[in-house]
């Protein structure tokens, strides 16, 4: 069965030569492969960590809005019905310019966290591309 399967490689390296094809060097392209995964898993590392970060921005503009609103309802007292308009306009005001701030904020995080793990991924693809040319003996 050996012999056989010597026989049968042989004869496809046999043609591979008399047809002049690229040699390919496959310790070469097992290494780039496992490049290639070891890229993934630090992109996915990347995003994970931007998860997580994004997860405790959630929880402190919640923790916030909390107390912000905790205190204004405790500091709300009602002396007329004009200046209770322009307690709750000021409370909508700032509720307002928190959650653009914090919509920004959450923006900003997961752009960042995106192009960490792109850039991971395209670097690798661009190391990949060349090592694959590099791999690739003309004959």
């Amino acid at each position: 069965m050996v012999e056989q399967w010597q026989s049968f490689t042989s004869m496809f390296t046999k043609l591979a030569e008399d047809l002049k094809l690229p040699r390919v060097d496959t310790d070469k392209l097992i290494e780039a492969h496992r490049k290639n995964i070891d890229a993934l898993a630090r992109s996915a590392e990347a995003a994970s960590e931007g998860a997580k970060s994004l997860a405790v921005k959630q929880r402190e503009i919640v923790e916030e809005a909390i107390r912000e609103t905790s205190a204004m309802v405790r500091d709300f007292k009602l002396e007329s019905p004009q200046e209770a308009a322009a307690k709750q306009a000021e409370l909508a005001k700032k509720a307002f310019e928190a959650a653009i701030r914090n919509t920004g904020d959450v923006a900003q995080l997961v752009q960042k966290s995106s192009a960490d793990a792109l850039r991971i991924i395209q670097e690798r693809m661009q190391q990949s591309f060349e090592e694959i040319r590099g791999s690739v003996e003309k004959k």
